[in-house]
């Protein structure tokens, strides 16, 4: 899953944990895919294949996003399971254990084909260019500001506006201190290796939300008046925090439930199209319970938490905005795509 060089490489049997505040490798294949394909990856219907996993939440920004951009017609999507071991994610949620497309069981088969020495972690999110079957680019932060800006061409009518020009600069602002207090943060609290790492990192994520929670108090979308990619970014951290961070990860100072401004804003998200059909809280919970064993040796998944509470009004209406601004919502998930109805709300 996410990309800590010990969750890409962990197994089972891995360490999550090491000495003193966890550093998250934070190199990546940066090579772009672009509309002028300076890269030497053109912009181009049906070429690249997406590869995510529904337990990841850095994956979970880009199934958002692609679904958000009307994109799913244009790039194809393989789906790893939600544990891996420590070699590489795998397909084993198709039949026989094999994506469909690329032809391979491991995703570092695709990493290795663009570099046999590849040295870093089996990451996902990554972008296979499916004539060679070599891994594009795993730059997760640039692969959704390209989805929005270099793709512009195949975005379907009314799509959202998620970086917009006129909102970049204050959009970078945002997503530059959610990254490193919230997304990052509840990483730090759960994979830190002393006590005082593990204060620190809960003092700064619990600032950055209460900072959170008063932003978002009068206005109901992290920047201007509809979705962005901040809100994108939140999101899957949010709807991570009870099923796992709260717990897992030591992050107890509140539960999601318990902050009622980003307990209604989560919602609001999560009940609109492209938010919360994207989300796999089986998957989510499988993935961190029983990958990160050095945390929960055991290998239990909790039954909890109770998830009906992300259907009910969250009244963020109020504030005024609209979800697409002048666009429109996407339509429902392709039938291939949707999660099964045991695995959410």
């Amino acid at each position: 899953m996410d990309t800590s060089p010990t969750e890409h490489a962990g197994s089972n049997t891995a360490t999550y944990v090491e000495p003193g505040e966890f550093k998250r490798d934070t190199n990546y294949i940066t090579t772009r895919i672009t509309a002028d394909g300076r890269d030497g990856y053109p912009v181009e219907p049906q070429r690249y294949r997406l590869i995510a996993a529904r337990a990841c939440p850095w994956a979970n920004r880009t199934l958002i996003v692609r679904r958000l951009l009307g994109l799913e017609q244009v790039i194809s999507l393989g789906l790893c399971g939600p544990t891996h071991d420590k070699r590489s994610w795998t397909f084993d949620l198709d039949p026989g254990e094999v994506d469909p497309v690329l032809g391979i069981h491991f995703l570092r088969d695709a990493y290795l084909a663009r570099d046999p020495e590849y040295p870093r972690g089996i990451t996902v999110p990554a972008v296979v260019d499916v004539p060679t079957g070599q891994v594009a680019t795993n730059d997760y932060p640039q692969i959704t500001l390209d989805f929005s800006t270099e793709w512009t061409q195949f975005h379907r009518p009314g799509a959202p506006q998620l970086y917009p020009e006129p909102l970049r600069a204050e959009i970078d602002q945002v997503n530059r201190r959610v990254y490193t207090e919230v997304n990052n943060g509840v990483y730090r609290c759960g994979f830190a290796g002393s006590q005082d790492a593990y204060d620190a990192a809960y003092d700064r994520l619990f600032t950055a939300l209460d900072w959170l929670s008063e932003r978002l108090s009068e206005q109901r979308f992290l920047v201007g008046d509809t979705i962005t990619e901040a809100d994108v970014r939140l999101f899957t951290t949010l709807v991570r925090f009870d099923p796992v961070y709260h717990g897992h990860f030591k992050c107890n100072r509140n539960k999601l439930t318990e902050l009622p401004v980003l307990w209604a804003y989560a919602r609001d998200l999560f009940q609109t199209p492209g938010f919360g059909d994207t989300v796999d809280f089986t998957q989510i919970k499988r993935h961190y319970y029983v990958v990160h064993s050095d945390i929960n040796p055991t290998g239990i998944v909790p039954k909890g938490p109770e998830l009906s509470g992300w259907l009910t009004p969250h009244g963020r209406e109020a504030l005024g905005g609209k979800p697409f601004g002048d666009g429109t919502p996407p339509p429902p998930p392709l039938p291939a795509e949707r999660v099964p109805a045991a695995d959410r709300v």
